[in-house]
């Protein structure tokens, strides 16, 4: 059952179905082409002890429909709540599933793509209301804290939006050099109307290369000295 409710490592055609439906169905929201699953995050851009950036720290909080719907029938022990352990086989599956759509993160240092190496630390918490995914993403190799470093989180066929937490600091440096700053860029959300417009068959031609999604990433630009 799990591996079904994967959060993307499944075909886009079932998340349609699963959240178009029992997002409109549960929320009332008006019917539109995308997107069709809602996270907010709050991220940690990470330094070793060295000063280089060594990773980003995630944490990807689910709208409420697809969180209910994710966590059906997990609470295996039926004690009314599920719990981190009950979780853990589907963050398993969740996180491994990201490589395909490369963690829906670019880090550019110096603008130069960086390369990631295979997520760790993750697992899930569901508060009743909404479920959050929280997965370490290293970078292959470390790096020299960039003078310019940009971060950005997006899906390239805006099935998913990605939206930085509303709270005053949804980005963070842990270890950084001193006199390293960031820049927390939120995209201008789209006209809803455009998007009813385009349809969902505009969406569906959009092939695997497709970045239509950049022009609503969230980005971080880090600079240090």
């Amino acid at each position: 059952m799990a591996e079904k409710r994967s959060i993307i490592g499944i075909k886009r055609a079932f998340f349609f179905l699963a959240a178009f439906l029992i997002t409109n169905a549960m929320l009332n929201r008006p019917v539109w082409a995308h997107p069709h699953v809602w996270v907010t995050m709050t991220s940690e851009i990470a330094y070793d002890p060295n000063g280089q950036v060594e990773g980003v720290r995630h944490a990807w909080s689910f709208d409420e429909a697809y969180s209910a719907f994710a966590v059906q029938g997990l609470d295996t022990n039926q004690d009314g709540t599920t719990s981190r352990e009950e979780l853990q086989e589907l963050a398993k599956i969740n996180t491994e599933s990201l490589i395909e759509f490369n963690y829906f993160t670019v880090v550019k240092a110096d603008g130069k793509k960086q390369k990631f190496a295979a997520p760790k630390d993750y697992w899930l918490e569901f508060d009743g209301k909404n479920l959050t995914l929280h997965f370490t993403l290293p970078l292959a190799t470390a790096i020299k804290a960039a003078r310019t470093l940009w971060v950005e989180m997006y899906d390239p066929t805006y099935f998913v939006s990605f939206s930085f937490n509303e709270k005053p600091d949804p980005v963070t440096l842990a270890g950084a050099p001193a006199g390293c700053s960031l820049t927390v860029t939120r995209p201008k959300p789209p006209e809803t109307a455009n998007l009813q417009a385009m349809g969902e068959t505009f969406f569906n031609t959009l092939s695997s290369g497709s970045d239509y999604g950049a022009q609503f990433a969230s980005r971080v630009l880090v600079a240090c000295p």
